[in-house]
């Protein structure tokens, strides 16, 4: 494919990435990706779509607050640009991200991929610890920060001198604006809404996307300008097929690659809307907000869809035509409890952070029960064995993936073990049948997939091990009806220490305080001893078939 020089001079990323015999293959073989130029700036990209299908005055960023269209977005991605260049940042600069869904974040993260910078967002939910770790990583040249948010970043920075003085600038501020005169929205108020986007190649970073390893150590996944626009024309445009009349919500962060796409850069590439509430989702609170904002696509997780059933039958689901569901494995019970409280098929979905997104689904017309999907056009998949040879069809074994995105880690030996002779390994098992639908079947690795989080059974264990009262521990995760896997703790106390309910809350509350809530184990069992191999490596497999078998 046709190259054009680079524009962004910073090239710590560029540097850093893996050696191109370690790059997946990339494949453009639809009509549509064979059409992307070589030189290529996502946002300007999105915006000028929208503008040249004349959907410049239609809204696109909706909140309860504001409205903003399309070309009123556009205006204020580019007073943010003027700003970032204000600061002195230069192309190929990183910028740390942290905010919850909001238009202010969308805005934000907008504008630093358009003016060249690479984009490195963090979930809302991260401690100062788990922060620190992207920081020492992407050595980001500023932090833009949600105003609600900023406690555990600042407490992060203070870790390291090394990180002590890295610039911060607050957004959301809202009335607080005219206090905090450094804001985001108080500098951008002065600066001209007319800027010029950043002439980045196809080949340049727009974003690291950080998710975390077996081993607890984060992984950052490096997508290109030309990466997040052909998953546009992959997913979206073959499977979504969603309308610049639609109205899209969810729940997934916009700092994972699922949220990112599925509530700010997909709906932009369609034209459609995207509304940001402003108060947490809850199960009934995404159901009414529903109904009351005219949303027609709604994203999250299938414990989130069994959640919100209820509320669905009692409250009715409006306008809403598309329900999507990935991040987890779909059961076909929850699937089935949604269909029968909303009427609707649910569009199941497999992706990941490496790949950017979804490359297994199937439309809601073309669902097979038991199945995920389809390979989706622009992508290839087949089922391995361990020595990378295609299995028969309705054999279990692992997934290799390859197509318009793939993995390309950021200075991590790990990039061998996920890409391997061009394909890229996920790390799930399937089964294929003779309609070539994909089963899944489990996760080849010790990662816990629970609620649609993404928690290392490793990273769960360090922190149990910091409180005085533990001796050793091992966390696997248990399958679960309802969170698709629950977090479970099998903990050998220290001499003199007591097993009741009273130890099993200060435990899982050290783990809430100590790393994201979500990673705490809802279940801790107590034990007199772990499995472990002759040189004493933790037997997690045994773990799990304890959870499993005999519920010990």
């Amino acid at each position: 494919m046709e190259t054009h020089p680079s524009a962004q001079p910073d090239r710590f990323v560029h540097e850093r990435l893996p050696s191109r015999e370690q790059w997946p293959e990339l494949c453009y073989d639809l009509p549509e990706l064979q059409q992307l130029p070589a030189q290529l700036n996502v946002v300007q990209r999105l915006f000028d779509r929208a503008t040249g299908h004349g959907h410049a005055d239609r809204p696109f960023l909706r909140s309860d607050e504001r409205t903003l269209s399309y070309a009123q977005a556009r205006a204020e991605v580019n007073r943010l640009s003027n700003v970032l260049a204000q600061m002195g940042l230069q192309p190929g600069n990183r910028v740390l991200l942290r905010g919850g869904n909001s238009v202010a974040m969308a805005l934000a993260w907008l504008a630093v991929v358009q003016s060249g910078l690479i984009a490195v967002a963090t979930m809302p939910l991260l401690r100062a610890t788990e922060l620190k770790a992207i920081i020492d990583k992407s050595k980001p040249s500023v932090a833009l920060c949600d105003v609600k948010l900023q406690d555990e970043l600042k407490a992060a920075l203070a870790l390291s001198p090394d990180t002590a003085g890295l610039p911060l600038r607050l957004f959301n501020t809202g009335d607080a604006a005219v206090v905090l005169g450094d804001s985001l929205e108080a500098l951008a108020r002065h600066a001209s809404d007319q800027a010029s986007p950043c002439p980045t190649s196809a080949d340049d970073i727009a974003l690291l996307a950080f998710t975390s390893g077996t081993t607890g150590s984060p992984k950052a996944a490096v997508h290109t300008h030309r990466d997040v626009l052909a998953a546009c024309e992959t997913w979206p445009r073959h499977v979504l097929r969603a309308t610049p009349d639609d109205i899209v919500m969810g729940s997934p962060p916009l700092a994972f690659t699922f949220g990112l796409g599925g509530l700010l850069v997909f709906p932009m590439w369609a034209g459609a809307s995207v509304y940001f509430p402003g108060i947490p989702y809850t199960p009934e609170a995404m159901v009414k907000l529903i109904g009351q904002v005219g949303a027609t696509i709604c994203y999250t997780a299938p414990t989130f869809y069994r959640q919100m059933a209820a509320f669905a039958k009692q409250h009715g689901i409006g306008r809403l035509r598309i329900s999507v569901s990935a991040g987890e494995g779909l059961p076909d019970a929850t699937r089935q409890l949604w269909k029968e409280a909303s009427g609707l098929e649910m569009l199941d979905g497999i992706g990941a952070t490496e790949m950017f997104h979804i490359f297994i689904s199937s439309p809601p017309e073309s669902v097979k029960r038991g199945a995920i999907g389809q390979v989706v056009p622009g992508y290839q998949a087949k089922i391995v064995n361990e020595q990378g040879e295609e299995l028969p069809r309705g054999q279990v074994g692992r997934l290799a993936v390859k197509g318009a995105t793939g993995c390309k880690y950021l200075d991590d030996a790990r990039q061998a073990v996920y890409v391997q002779d061009g394909w890229n390994f996920p790390g799930d098992a399937f089964s294929q049948d003779d309609d070539g639908y994909f089963v899944y079947q489990a996760r080849t690795d010790d990662m816990i997939i629970t609620a649609g989080y993404n928690v290392a059974g490793p990273e769960v264990e360090a922190a149990l091990m910091q409180h005085p009262a533990v001796a050793e521990c091992g966390v696997v995760g248990r399958p679960d009806d309802e969170r698709g896997m629950v977090i479970l703790a099998y903990v050998v106390l220290k001499q003199g220490q007591t097993g009741d309910d009273a130890q099993i809350k200060l435990l899982q509350d050290h783990v809430k305080h100590s790393l994201a809530p979500y990673k705490y184990p809802r279940e801790v069992r107590f034990v007199t001893a772990l499995p472990r191999t002759e040189t004493g490596k933790l037997q997690r497999f045994a773990l799990r078939k304890m959870a499993i078998d005999t519920n010990a």
